[in-house]
């Protein structure tokens, strides 16, 4: 699955308990329709929590405002709340990342898109199979 979005804030890194870390950050993904019964245009805006697992040196890349555009698939998070209510998120996690220049104030790079494809080999540092 892809998703293109602006990211909402500065992507920040965390470590689990194993010392493993992930950089979290989320993504607006705005879109446009018309009703049926108007020609007014309706403006929606989704937000979603993305997680990547491969390189935390990725985060200073993505700040606020970057448009980037991600592939991987959705997890879902349930459980029990101290209330006794059932609870869940939605969490994207990511596979690949494309950088498609800087935020909207222009502050950033406007060339071509710079691919970030995860690398196995880089975080077991196993030698190459070939």
């Amino acid at each position: 699955m892809e998703i293109i979005g602006r990211i909402t804030a500065d992507a920040a890194v965390s470590e689990t308990k194993a010392g493993k870390k992930v950089v979290n950050f989320s993504l607006a993904i705005n879109d446009t329709y018309k009703t049926k019964d108007s020609n007014e245009v309706q403006k929606i805006t989704t937000y979603v929590n993305c997680a990547y697992w491969i390189n935390a040196g990725i985060a200073a890349y993505l700040t606020k405002g970057s448009l980037v555009e991600c592939a991987g698939r959705i997890g879902v998070n349930a459980w029990t709340g101290k209330d006794g209510v059932a609870k869940a998120t939605l969490t994207f996690h990511v596979n690949n990342i494309k950088l498609h220049g800087g935020n909207k104030a222009g502050n950033g790079n406007t060339t071509a898109p710079v691919v970030i494809a995860p690398t196995a080999m880089a975080e077991t540092g196993e030698d190459l199979p070939f």
